[in-house]
This record gives C-alpha cells, sequence and structure tokens, in this order.
C-alpha cells in the first residue's frame, strides 16, 4: 500500500517515479539559442534532440517538470490515429499524409528505442495493445480502420469474441484490434529521464519560472519570467493542454479536456491470470472512453473520462468504479489506492497541431489521447525544424494559428461533457442489445 495515498487527486506516478533530477531557479537574465516553454514530453524530447546537437537551450516550466499532462495521463502508447490514411490524404493531401503515416508506423518503437538508447527507467513495456468495441456497431467500424492501416503496413489483428474476452480477461466486449507495437510507460518516470538527458546534454532546466510575456527586440525573443529574462534565437512553446495567454491565440486552438484515473492495490498472481493477462493494455470505443494497464508494482489504473482538475467532479469517482465493474467483475471489490485528474490537449480534428506563428517561433499541442508516442515525434519534429529542417520535412503540417470559433462557449460545457457522453454510451449499449435480440428473434423466424 502506498503512503499517504488515500485521498483523491493523488497521482500515483508523483510516489512511484525515480527522483526529479535537480533543476534551476531563474534569478538573472540569461541568452541562449533556444527557449522551451513547457517541461512536458513534448518540451524536453525536444531539448534532448537540440541539446545533443550542441544547441544551448534552457527549459522552463511555471510548475515542475511532468507537473500537467505528461506527469498526469494513463501512460498507454496507443500508436495509431482514430481516422484512416485515405481520411488523413483527404484531409492533408497525399504527400502531406504519407509523411504522417509513416511517422505514425515508426511511432511506438521509435519510443521504446529512445527510452533504451538514453537508458530511461520508466518501466515501459510493449506487450500489445486491444482496441476493444463496445457495441457491434463500434466494431464494424474497427474493422474498417484495421483494414485500412494494414494496407499500408501497420502490424494489427482482428480479434474476435473469444480471443479478446481472454486477451483483455473482460466479459464486456465480443471483438477488438490488437495492436502489436502497443505498450505503456510510467509516464512521469519517462518526462524525467528526458530531463536528465537533456542536462546530460548541456541543456539547463527551470522550475516555478512562468513565462508571462514574449517579445522581439532586436531580432530576438526576450521571454520575460519573474526571475529574469531570457533571450533566444528561437522559442518553442510546448504547454499542450496548460496553455495560458503567453502567446495569442493559442489557448482557443485546443479544448483542454480531462481524464481521470485510479489505482487500484497490487494485484495477486490469481488475479494478474484473469485481467490483461500478458500485461497488455486496453482501451475501448466508449465516447467516455474506459482504458486501463499495469504499473510495475502489478497495480491496475483505470481511467475514464473527467469533468474538471477535481476527479470528485460531477460524481467522477462512480464513474470510475462502474467502469472498473463493467470491464473487470472479477476484481470489483479491490482496494483502490489513489486517483488523480490531468487535463488533455484536444483538437477539432483530433490531430496534433505545429504552428509556426511568427519567425523563431514554434508550437507544437493538440495530442487528443495520443500524447505518449506522439509527443515524442513532436518533440522531434520540432528540434528539426529548429535545426533547419524545411516544413516539407515534418510529420505535421506546419500552420498558423487557427482559433476555434466559439471557443469560450466549448469551454465552459467541458465539464459537462462526461456525464452526457457516459449517457450517451449507455445508450448505445442499450440499443446494441436490443438490436442483438431482434436479430436473434428474426433469425429464429
Amino acid at each position: 500500500m502506498l503512503a499517504d495515498s488515500s485521498n483523491e487527486n493523488t497521482v500515483l506516478w508523483s510516489l512511484t517515479a525515480p527522483p526529479a533530477p535537480t533543476v534551476e531557479i531563474i534569478s538573472e537574465n540569461l541568452s541562449f539559442d533556444v527557449v522551451i516553454v513547457g517541461a512536458g514530453l513534448t518540451g524536453l524530447r525536444a531539448a534532448v534532440s537540440l541539446a545533443e546537437a550542441g544547441t544551448s537551450v534552457a527549459v522552463i516550466d511555471a510548475q515542475r517538470i511532468g507537473y500537467g499532462s505528461s506527469g498526469r495521463s494513463g501512460g498507454q502508447c496507443n500508436p495509431i490515429w482514430r481516422a484512416t490514411p485515405d481520411d488523413l490524404a483527404t484531409e492533408f493531401g497525399n504527400t502531406q499524409a504519407e509523411r504522417l503515416i509513416q511517422a505514425t508506423l515508426t511511432s511506438a518503437d521509435d519510443l521504446f528505442d529512445d527510452i533504451r538508447r538514453l537508458n530511461i527507467d520508466c518501466g515501459a513495456e510493449q506487450n500489445g495493445w486491444f482496441q476493444a468495441a463496445h457495441t457491434r456497431r463500434q466494431a464494424a467500424s474497427l474493422k474498417k480502420l484495421a483494414s485500412a492501416w494494414r494496407k499500408v503496413g501497420a502490424e494489427i489483428e482482428d480479434v474476435g469474441s473469444t480471443g479478446t474476452q481472454a486477451g483483455v480477461g473482460s466479459p464486456a466486449y465480443e471483438f477488438s484490434l490488437l495492436h502489436a507495437k502497443g505498450g505503456f510507460v510510467q509516464p512521469l518516470a519517462l518526462t524525467r529521464g528526458y530531463a536528465g538527458a537533456a542536462l546530460a546534454n548541456g541543456a539547463r532546466l527551470f522550475e516555478q519560472a512562468p513565462a508571462t510575456a514574449m517579445e522581439r527586440k532586436n531580432g530576438k525573443w526576450h521571454v520575460v519570467t519573474p526571475g529574469g529574462i531570457l533571450t533566444a534565437e528561437q522559442v518553442i512553446l510546448a504547454t499542450n493542454a496548460y496553455t495560458d495567454t503567453l502567446w495569442p491565440g493559442l489557448r482557443q486552438t485546443i479544448l483542454p479536456m480531462v481524464s481521470i484515473s485510479l489505482a487500484t492495490e497490487p494485484l495477486n498472481a490469481e488475479q494478474q491470470a484473469s485481467v490483461l493477462p500478458g500485461r497488455v493494455t486496453v482501451s475501448d470505443s466508449r465516447l467516455a472512453i474506459y482504458f486501463a494497464r499495469y504499473d510495475s508494482d502489478n497495480r491496475l489504473v483505470f481511467g475514464c473520462v473527467g469533468s474538471t482538475d477535481s476527479v470528485k467532479t460531477f460524481g467522477g469517482p462512480g464513474r470510475l468504479r462502474k467502469g472498473l465493474r463493467t470491464v473487470f467483475p472479477q476484481i470489483a471489490d479491490i482496494g483502490i489506492e489513489c486517483s488523480w485528474a490531468g487535463r488533455i490537449g484536444v483538437t477539432p480534428t483530433m490531430k496534433p497541431h505545429l504552428h509556426e506563428p511568427a519567425k523563431g517561433v514554434l508550437a507544437g499541442l493538440g495530442f487528443s489521447g495520443r500524447g505518449i508516442a506522439m509527443t515524442s515525434v513532436m518533440g522531434r519534429a520540432l528540434a528539426r525544424k529548429v535545426l533547419g529542417a524545411s516544413n516539407s520535412d515534418m510529420p505535421f503540417p506546419v500552420t498558423a494559428i487557427k482559433p476555434m470559433a466559439l471557443h469560450g462557449v466549448s469551454k465552459a460545457f467541458v465539464p459537462l461533457m462526461a456525464p452526457t457522453l457516459s449517457t450517451l454510451d449507455q445508450a448505445s449499449v442499450v440499443l446494441d442489445r436490443g438490436l442483438g435480440r431482434l436479430s436473434k428473434e428474426k433469425d429464429r423466424t
């Protein structure tokens, strides 16, 4: 049992990650080649590449390393989009889509190769990911998705009822896709590992250093913090769902939706044999998605969509418990050690944005539930762009900032999304069962 972990909003990862590296507090004006705002997975992965290339780089964070999404996510590496390759071609054009498709196909292996190369202790396991359908309609949709991605080289297996229930250890699903490249990490440990690698290559990291203003003077950017001004040729904005008003309009390009999670007490050997055997991960096709994976100490981490930064809002603990009972009824009464919430940066198209709003400024954000794999892709891409790569070499299209229409109204309704989506999910299950009964009666007649 974790010490002092009974309270809600206690993040498991902060209790089990290796110690954070020693960082600095800004107390004077400093100059660098690149300043990165946001010490999460994206910003720190970019810092690793830049520092390895010999670039003078500083990473600053308003809070601490991994405070935001990177220290609060489920930590699952789910290396495929909800869109098909043809959908990507329609959205981006054939050439850009091909770059994104290739980056997607290699994203998981690239991440786990990174972890090994940098010798990061983050409980990384690449045992596969079950993408499960919660209704027959969603099963049909997933079959089409898998077929489309297999045509471009993805390793995806259609798994029927028996294989799904055995592989996931759940009676809740009768069809799934098994993605061989999927896996999981301890996300805060990965973030701290990137931080250590960046420091080892000469980067400087500063915590408790909110960027309060940016101004271009004499050909350089001046990033203002309470402790001093940082001057740089290039600035990378990597604040994702915790983006504020530092750059006009950037916050309005995403919705800060919320994921909530719980961690059970460690499962014994018998329980592990029936819940996610093989230490795979699972996420399903609900609008208010359920997901689950193990941690290194055999706790089950189970999550769903939440409402605010507090797990309690609009019955969050109840949704988590109900979801756990639905998916894994065999451990319905297991003890819960902690639960927490974190924001997810969601874009209208459910794919990340790479912006270049001004000369010497880049922003990468909006990973929409694919952050473990895609922050690694984005971080490396941002670094390559700073080092001189052209837009035509980027896995994501490089665009100007375009705020969402009615962003303020949409953001105000975010807390209501979790209960609303959960209600719609319940209705879809009831409808699916009713259609199933009608189909059986029709077959008998």
